[in-house]
């Protein structure tokens, strides 16, 4: 019995920005898998006839000449689409081309886009929760694929093209372990929490351990070596709390502002969901959104204790 065709489009965008309501698609890249094999592929370049960031251009390298003679958007769209087809679209974070995609069909047609979308990096922190990173780069290294020109749509996509197949496999083989284990979950939620206690006993200790080891020093101890060569110093350093106000003009005045203040995103998600804020400063921190992201968690909710 011949074995079924399964089609998937990987691909690429890089844009003007990363506001996907307000940035245009500057280059798309995309590549036809037929049950992991390569087998087609396409780009294109895209005249945005808009300013393309410097922040985005000093990433992908794509400057306003290069795409002054590119198709505009109206003229690149039915080909990116009939590409695409109504495919799965494989993209690592594919939340964001997947939203550029949609905004530049809603404009042109007038409707959405909707393709079933596989996100490749949620899939990557599935199979390897212990790296640090989960970018394409950290992708294609994990595989061994060398990935060559990074930040340009087709060089991109061709990476991920390469490496993905292989990502799918350990997914999906992970996923079937998985389904498998569902008839025992209640006995795996009890082994959750007794491994999550495990986990804070353990630190406890370590901070136990801890003290010891800082009243040694703290009484003139001389640092610790063990037999396997690591070692253990005291290190004291202070810091300081600052006026945020007072020092507010000297940061922005030797560009260091964006660099000292990191935006508390989940505040400001929940400033502009909230009742207190007027519709329109509602508006005006929703235009200033620059990039999406998606996280899923479980929590675990601990039973109310009875007084």
């Amino acid at each position: 019995m011949p074995r079924k065709k399964e089609i998937e489009i990987v691909l690429d965008t890089e844009t003007t920005g990363l506001d996907y309501t307000r940035e245009r698609i500057i280059e798309f890249a995309a590549v036809r898998l037929e049950n992991g094999k390569i087998k087609d592929e396409f780009q294109t370049l895209i005249n945005p006839h808009q300013h393309i960031r410097k922040s985005s251009q000093a990433v992908h390298g794509i400057s306003q000449e290069m795409v002054e003679d590119a198709p505009t958007e109206e003229e690149a769209l039915p080909k990116i689409l009939e590409f695409i087809g109504d495919y799965p679209i494989v993209a690592h974070n594919v939340i964001f081309d997947y939203s550029f995609l949609n905004e530049a069909k809603l404009r042109v047609f007038g409707e959405k886009l909707e393709n079933p979308r596989i996100d490749s990096q949620v899939m990557f922190k599935e199979i390897a929760p212990d790296l640090e990173s989960h970018g394409l780069e950290a992708l294609t290294n994990r595989f061994n694929v060398e990935l060559k020109n990074h930040h340009r749509a087709m060089a991109d996509t061709m990476g991920l093209a390469l490496a993905y197949p292989k990502l799918k496999k350990l997914y999906l083989q992970r996923l079937d372990w998985q389904k498998k284990q569902l008839a025992n979950v209640d006995y795996l939620f009890d082994r959750y929490l007794r491994i999550q206690q495990s986990i804070a006993t353990m630190q406890a200790e370590l901070q136990d351990l801890k003290s010891v080891f800082k009243l040694h020093f703290e009484l003139g101890g001389e640092p610790l070596e063990a037999e396997t060569g690591e070692m253990m110093v005291y290190q004291s350093k202070q810091s300081f709390g600052y006026d945020f106000a007072d020092i507010k003009d000297v940061l922005e005045n030797v560009g260091a502002l964006e660099k000292a203040v990191k935006v508390n995103n989940g505040f400001i998600d929940r400033l502009c969901n909230g009742l207190s804020l007027s519709d329109e400063y509602k508006e005006i921190i929703r235009d200033a959104r620059q990039e999406i992201s998606e996280t899923r968690n479980i929590q675990i909710i601990k039973p109310c204790k009875q007084s």
